[in-house]
């Protein structure tokens, strides 16, 4: 894939989840979070975690974690009839929280969907579709697996699905035989960074992202 379609889309995925991420972390209005990435940007750990880091016994605590779970979800990989869903967890994924959210449509996220690479797995629990994980590929070899969001139905939160979702995403990459996994929270999102440090990852910089990354109405996929 081209650059400019490559940075096209991560900044899509990016605009998809910002408000997302920021109603669970911080409440803050839409007009503050504009205030904030037009005066000094959005600060995000990049978090990355070598394969060949993974010890033995750290896999098999957090499989046992998973084996140990209340919810025996069942994965798959979602098909394009199953962005309804995907867009429903979403937009209910934050009914709790005291803040407005920007809700999607099928539409805008099929536009990240439609992209080469971009993967989305949903957690099936007792029946019901409670979850999903967003995954994606960077590199010139497509050796870097990418962690792009993560959305819980309220149910489901804080219930351990995020760990049973984060060892399908490991045994996804696994399969593509990836080198790393990386993933960004933002600074302020202390319980995402948590649960992402409990997966094993490190935090190793803070990237800003500003105005110019968000506006992406005049820019094309050329």
């Amino acid at each position: 894939m081209p650059e400019s379609r490559l940075n096209l889309k991560k900044d899509r995925i990016r605009r998809f989840f910002l408000n997302f991420e920021d109603s669970l972390k911080r409440k803050k209005k839409d007009e503050e979070i504009e205030e904030e990435i037009t005066s000094g940007g959005l600060s995000y750990k990049q978090m990355r975690l070598p394969l060949e880091e993974l010890t033995p016994d750290f896999i098999e605590k957090v499989k046992e974690k998973v084996d140990h779970n209340i919810f025996h979800a069942k994965i798959r990989e979602a098909k394009e009839e199953d962005l309804d869903t995907v867009m429903q967890i979403y937009n209910k994924a934050w009914l709790t929280s005291r803040t407005p959210f920007s809700p999607i449509t099928v539409e805008s996220l099929k536009t990240i969907f439609d992209y080469q690479d971009t993967v989305i797995l949903i957690a099936k629990v007792y029946g019901q579709d409670a979850g999903f994980i967003m995954l994606d590929f960077e590199g010139k070899e497509k050796e870097y697996g990418i962690i792009a969001g993560l959305g819980i139905l309220p149910r489901f939160q804080r219930k351990g699905l995020g760990t049973v979702l984060g060892m399908a995403a490991w045994n996804f990459f696994k399969d593509k035989k990836i080198k790393e996994l990386r993933c960004e929270v933002y600074v302020d999102n202390e319980a995402s960074y948590n649960f992402i440090k409990s997966l094993g990852f490190k935090e190793c910089e803070t990237k800003t992202y500003r105005m110019e990354d968000f506006n992406l109405e005049d820019r094309t996929s050329n």
